[in-house]
């Protein structure tokens, strides 16, 4: 018997009877499992073996062009109450949406494979860790799982006959009829539903074969209902990427950090250090579940796998480890294709190649009016690969935190670099991370675009009581137990437009400070607006910055800040009485430390 767990198998026999597959896989995590699944792949047209001169065991593939991406105004939160999604979450009434739901998954995989797939979000047997089981009628959704995830027979193991379990269910929403074939990538172009029920804690995603749309363990799971967990248990799922820094001496402390998209989160988790003597490692790149140890410290651990990271712009420039971690044994979905069975994307080469297939399936040239790549195309890569990952990645204990990143893309008025006074204030830099819009994402270029802790679509519950949380969070051991809070904007210009701070590798720099910082150590100065390094303090040596550049990068205009305090707090309004009150006393002794 594949498992004795008895609701796992009522489950499972449920939704067979509703989807009515054709044949029902169970997953075991093997290599080989994953092998004949790839080559099924290919014979069906689906992935294409790269050059294994180039990049062996990897592929490439392409979806539809109208399932490219989350979709997130097709992302709900199913909670019992409306108020308790909040206004950042899209709710409908959990009985009618689960009946709807009913209606389309009834008979939904008739002509397909029904995938049972047995995972474990984090190290397995963790106390950290969560068993989640995603059935999908995906093989695609299967592959990415076997290195997003840590699937198979060992994750029932730790479940065994009657552990807790989220179950996750996945259709791309496309039955076949007899020896129907079906399109390369069966999608629903104008009916996807990613729906969350964070009571029961349950997941029901239909319609969508792409990224954290139908791969439930990543965003869904280890975000929206793990945050709904987190706030009902005591503890903290976050966007967030986790690194070890180890300084000389032999030192080591873990830091975690979150950004919005496009602020560099992938890049700094696997930064290479660019001081002698200093090393950095990746324990993580874009989730973090912390929970407070014996010691009263935090612990994190990362949940996932693998990285499932956006190819365009990643370049042994931005990111060299990322492109030594995607040598080999990775998934590509959206990217060109090269004459020599290769992959290429915008940014990852100064000068294109002469000659692509581009993500539609089109010859390209860089004459071409079209990208060659989507903006939005991935690679899924084993984290093993990562050149420098942390040992401590499969660690079940997690690694101690002692401190916290915040970080935007803005132009002007936010320093480099400061550290915030307390944990509360420290909520408060969180609460308020902002981003201003590039030419990536929608809309007017520069607009500042709110993303609290970069978690706005990612809280499975009212922002407000996340907020609250934060605060309750501090609360829970000693201030000298928890780690410290810092923003940082690696992104601020001249007034002629140029970026001020070199970036990429030299934000070791700056990681330098914060680590002196939270060994008691390194030079700072108090502002109103938080500690900035003091002369001298930041490690500049070797590096062409001008006195000027540098005194610009620290600017604190107070006008701005009060201009900048009253904007937040017409976006804090939103958030009605839920709005916590520690965070209004933060805002008021901010603007008055901005006015003295």
């Amino acid at each position: 018997m594949w498992s004795n767990h008895s609701k796992l198998l009522a489950w499972i026999k449920d939704i067979q009877d509703l989807c009515q597959p054709d044949h029902v896989h169970y997953v075991d995590g093997s290599k080989e499992e994953y092998d004949t699944l790839c080559q099924k792949l290919v014979e069906d047209g689906v992935y294409t073996p790269l050059n294994p001169d180039k990049r062996p065991g990897s592929f490439y593939c392409r979806s539809d062009p109208q399932d490219v991406a989350r979709v997130e105004d097709r992302t709900f939160i199913c909670s019992r109450k409306q108020e308790d999604a909040g206004p950042t979450n899209n709710w409908k009434d959990p009985h009618e949406m689960k009946k709807f739901l009913h209606g389309l998954f009834r008979g939904c995989m008739k002509g397909r494979t029904m995938y049972v797939i047995p995972f474990s979000m984090g190290p397995f047997g963790s106390p950290l860790s969560i068993i989640g089981v995603q059935i999908t009628d995906s093989a695609y959704v299967v592959t990415n799982m076997h290195i997003m995830a840590r699937v198979g027979l060992r994750a029932l193991e730790v479940l065994g006959d009657a552990g807790e379990f989220i179950p996750c269910l996945h259709s791309v929403g496309v039955p076949l009829k007899p020896s129907e074939k079906g399109p390369l990538w069966p999608c629903r172009a104008d009916e996807k539903y990613i729906v969350h029920f964070p009571e029961e804690r349950e997941i029901w995603s239909f319609g969508s074969g792409y990224g954290g749309n139908a791969l439930l363990g990543k965003k869904c799971l280890a975000l929206r209902i793990a945050s709904a967990k987190a706030r009902d248990e005591g503890w903290l799922a976050e966007h967030m990427l986790i690194m070890g820094i180890t300084n000389p001496k032999g030192e080591k402390k873990f830091f975690t950090a979150a950004f919005p998209s496009a602020c560099g989160k992938t890049n700094l988790a696997m930064i290479e250090s660019q001081l002698e003597g200093w090393k950095i490692e990746c324990v993580g790149d874009d989730i973090a579940w912390m929970r407070f140890g014996k010691d009263g410290r935090l612990y994190a651990i990362n949940p996932e796998n693998g990285f499932f990271g956006v190819a365009p712009g990643t370049s042994m420039q931005s990111n060299p480890n990322a492109m030594k971690t995607i040598a080999k044994n990775t998934i590509f979905t959206n990217v060109a294709l090269t004459d020599d069975g290769d992959v290429w994307w915008e940014g990852m080469t100064e000068k294109p190649p002469n000659h692509l297939i581009d993500w539609k399936g089109n010859d390209w040239t860089p004459n071409s009016l079209e990208k060659a790549s989507h903006p939005n195309a991935r690679f899924t890569t084993p984290s093993s690969q990562c050149p420098s990952i942390d040992e401590a990645y499969n660690d079940p204990q997690g690694v101690p935190i002692s401190a916290i990143i915040f970080g935007g893309r803005r132009e002007s008025v936010v320093p480099l670099i400061y550290e915030a006074f307390s944990w509360n204030h420290g909520t408060y830099l969180g609460a308020s991370l902002s981003s201003e819009t590039t030419a990536a994402a929608a809309g007017v270029v520069g607009k500042v675009r709110h993303d609290p802790f970069a978690m706005l679509p990612f809280c499975g519950y009212h922002m407000g009581d996340y907020f609250s949380h934060w605060l309750e969070m501090g609360e829970k051991t000693g201030p000298d137990k928890l780690p410290k809070i810092f923003h940082v904007n690696w992104f601020k210009k001249s007034k002629e437009g140029a970026f001020l701070w070199p970036g990429f590798g030299e934000n070791m720099r700056i990681l330098k400070w914060i680590f002196e910082r939270v060994s008691n150590a390194g030079d700072a100065e108090k502002t109103p607006i938080g500690w900035i390094p003091a002369n001298d303090a930041l490690d500049l040596d070797g590096l062409s910055l001008s006195s000027s550049d540098l005194q610009d990068l620290f600017a604190i205009d107070k006008e701005s800040f009060l201009q900048e305090v009253q904007e937040i707090t017409e976006y804090f309004s939103k958030f009605g009485d839920q709005f916590p009150k520690g965070l209004l006393e933060e805002i008021q002794e901010l603007r008055a430390r901005l006015r003295s």
